[in-house]
């Protein structure tokens, strides 16, 4: 027999299931469990920021690896890395890579130049090791660290002694916020070039070359590329900084991190050495020049460099444009002095960074100083200069520069890849998102003389 009870409304009575009692607990207890969590969202508050000195602090493990040259590329390769501190000694492995894992049965282990270095945020131990008599054309695997701590196998191929093709990357200014907006530039370059020869900086890879924050940003962005694809990059005006004494900003100095990051060849004039220098890759002769300071004792230097080379192509590379493309911006000093040398050496290409916009010229041959007219095109031979960006840091370009450029652009971060096939030279410069904004194609006749097709 069923129970009835009876309602708070006068004498009526009405039929109470179980089901329906159970049903009505249910809602009841939801609501409050959802209340609950509402407040508690209210309530919740998102964890500190990780701080930079946490972030990027060195470890046993070993970090920001990056591969360079110090000398022939065929033969020889550097490679640098960070440790912390308990780290006293390190070395680096290496073997011919292989198709198996045995590979490893044949490496030779290769003592590091330990240094200790101190940043901003940390202090740590740089190591360098210097792979020397290496073959020609041949693929290697290595790794760096110390006994109980290596990094993973990483690989390289060492330059052909034979003039094959092969391709490069150019990077203007990375510069700002690299961490999270120049990342995808460098990536995507990889993604469209992941067999380049290497990968060239034009200077201002960051913003405060003191800043150990940022250099571990800069690494982040490029991680395992750097340490897979030989870096070659020039100093730019961010990568210098003020000596301080007794608080007071004195001489212009080349900043720390520079030297203990990249082993660069030390070929350069006087005390420029690892920012001014030059190296050869198969038939290019490529000069890093150093337009931060001491630019006049560069001239006798970089005459002699061009003269003693008969490669076919001779690519310069520094961070101030010989022609600007910002507004409110010129370098006729730099023109002055280098642009001769340029012009008695037939230089090719010169890349360059510094104005956060993008423009390329037509040839420029050497009895003009200030070509006019987009139009304008030497029918005798000459030079493509270049200037790009690959950061989010813009400025506008200067309508007189975009007269005389026969490309220019602005509010676009780019990424150069270009090929060189024995006497042919071909250039594309793509936006971020791997859309083609410009190309052209070199070509070197039997007299020397260079043409230029867009």
């Amino acid at each position: 027999m069923k129970h009835y009870a009876r309602s708070g409304f006068g004498s009526r009575r009405f039929h109470v299931s179980l089901p329906l009692i159970w049903a009505i607990a249910t809602c009841l207890l939801t609501a409050n469990t959802a209340s609950a969590h509402d407040g508690d969202d209210h309530e919740h508050t998102a964890p500190p920021a990780r701080q930079p000195a946490e972030m990027y602090a060195p470890s046993v493990t070993p970090d920001r690896i990056v591969l360079s040259w110090s000398g022939d590329p065929t033969t020889s390769m550097a490679v640098t890395w960070r440790s912390s501190t308990e780290v006293a000694k390190a070395s680096a492995e290496i073997a011919v890579a292989g198709p198996g894992p045995n590979f490893r049965k044949q490496a030779s282990r290769h003592a590091a130049t330990t240094e200790p270095f101190e940043s901003d945020l940390s202090r740590c131990h740089q190591h360098s090791v210097v792979f020397k008599d290496l073959q020609p054309a041949t693929k290697y695997a290595y790794r760096v660290g110390s006994d109980n701590n290596w990094s993973e196998w990483f690989q390289f191929v060492t330059a052909p002694t034979d003039h094959e093709p092969f391709y490069f990357v150019y990077f203007g200014d990375s510069q700002n916020e690299v961490r999270s907006m120049w990342s995808r530039v460098i990536r995507e370059a990889f993604a469209d070039a992941p067999r380049a020869a290497f990968m060239l900086h034009a200077g201002d890879l960051v913003n405060d070359a003191r800043s150990d924050a940022e250099w571990g940003e800069w690494f982040h962005a490029g991680s395992f590329i750097n340490a897979h694809i030989p870096v070659v990059a020039t100093p730019g005006n961010h990568e210098y900084t003020r000596k301080k004494v007794l608080g007071i900003s004195t001489t212009r100095m080349l900043a720390p991190h520079w030297q203990p990051t990249f082993t660069f060849p030390e070929n350069g004039p006087g005390d420029l050495k690892e920012s001014a220098y030059y190296l050869d890759y198969q038939n290019i002769r490529l000069v890093s020049l150093n337009s931060n300071e001491q630019t006049a004792e560069q001239i006798e230097w970089l005459d002699k460099v061009l003269s003693e080379t008969n490669k076919t192509w001779k690519i310069l590379t520094f961070h101030h444009p010989i022609y600007s493309m910002a507004k409110r911006r010129d370098n006729p000093v730099l023109r002055d002095q280098w642009k001769p040398i340029i012009d008695k050496h037939h230089v090719d290409l010169v890349l360059t960074g510094h104005d956060h916009t993008y423009g390329r010229s037509n040839l420029i041959a050497p009895e003009e100083n200030v070509p006019e007219g987009v139009n304008w095109r030497s029918e005798k031979g000459g030079t493509v200069y270049v200037v790009s960006v690959s950061g989010p840091k813009m400025y506008e370009v200067d309508e007189k520069a975009r007269e005389r450029m026969k490309v220019s652009g602005e509010q676009k971060q780019l990424y150069q890849v270009i090929h060189v096939d024995g006497k042919t030279i071909q250039y594309i410069a793509r936006t971020a998102d791997g859309k083609e904004f410009d190309a052209f194609t070199l070509k070197k006749g039997a007299d020397g003389v260079n043409t230029l097709d867009d």
